[in-house]
């Protein structure tokens, strides 16, 4: 979506702050022994008491998702299925993906956490994960394009030793939950969508310790590493500048722990 007036740019704003203050409750929530089903039942009552709806429940209708949040856990790299029987416990690693939609407009964000503590080898990959979405934000400026910000973060994945996933991409948003242009976390400068001012999208990356290989589970939608592997992503919404960008979910600051 091309943001075109005044109203929808402040409605997106208020969409950004309410889906972000939920993602933080959400976050709020992470901790051992928890089940994955407890914070998609706490987003689904946040959404209800805002009067908003989950931007994830009942979409692709041939196979309807039926929850409010994706919740993945280690090497559930995306689309994951809140599970109802195993709870979280010190160390894992749980990527949490949430939107709404507000007076028409959709937001779709996700941040990734260690429940309880770190090892050396998920903490340089979540950090990784994280400073490689961050450093594309400031490329969403007209003029450059959906190459520019993939190959921004991959190169960044990769130098820390790691690797993205290339089946899935970041998209562009608005009245519908994915539009075009897609904006993979891999690519060339110089190639791909030329960015649009006020150009509505949403940044993401995941990524992974070994191979890029991943499986759809037999729940037709959580997403798997191949080999096992753990997985982080992050994604943030921004709407294109001329000079720079406007970060519509601002959780950059966010501990990596919890």
């Amino acid at each position: 979506m091309i943001i075109t007036n005044h109203h929808d740019l402040v409605n997106y704003q208020r969409a950004g702050a309410l889906s972000t203050q939920i993602l933080r409750e959400l976050k709020l929530a992470v901790k051992p022994g928890i089940l994955p089903i407890e914070i998609d039942r706490l987003a689904e009552s946040l959404c209800r008491k805002n009067q908003v709806k989950p931007a994830f429940k009942g979409v692709y209708p041939a196979n309807p998702y039926q929850y409010s949040t994706c919740i993945s856990v280690n090497d559930v790299v995306v689309h994951g299925i809140p599970s109802q029987t195993e709870k979280l416990k010190a160390g894992d690693v749980i990527k949490v993906d949430f939107g709404l939609v507000y007076q028409g407009l959709y937001t779709d964000h996700c941040f990734t956490v260690a429940v309880g503590q770190f090892t050396p080898a998920s903490k340089s990959l979540v950090t990784a994960a994280r400073d490689a979405v961050a450093a594309a934000i400031p490329l969403a400026i007209a003029g450059n394009t959906t190459g520019d910000l993939g190959n921004r973060m991959q190169t960044i994945a990769q130098n820390n030793g790691f690797d993205v996933l290339k089946q899935y991409t970041g998209h562009s948003i608005g009245r519908t939950l994915h539009d075009p242009p897609a904006i993979p976390a891999f690519g060339e400068k110089k190639t791909g969508t030329l960015l649009e001012k006020n150009l509505v999208l949403c940044l993401e990356a995941q990524v992974v310790t070994g191979s890029d290989q991943v499986k759809v589970a037999d729940d037709g939608w959580s997403v798997k590493t191949i080999d096992g592997g753990l997985s982080a992503m992050f994604e943030y919404m921004v709407i294109v500048g001329e000079k720079q960008p406007i970060l519509l979910t601002p959780t950059l600051d966010w501990g990596m722990i919890v």
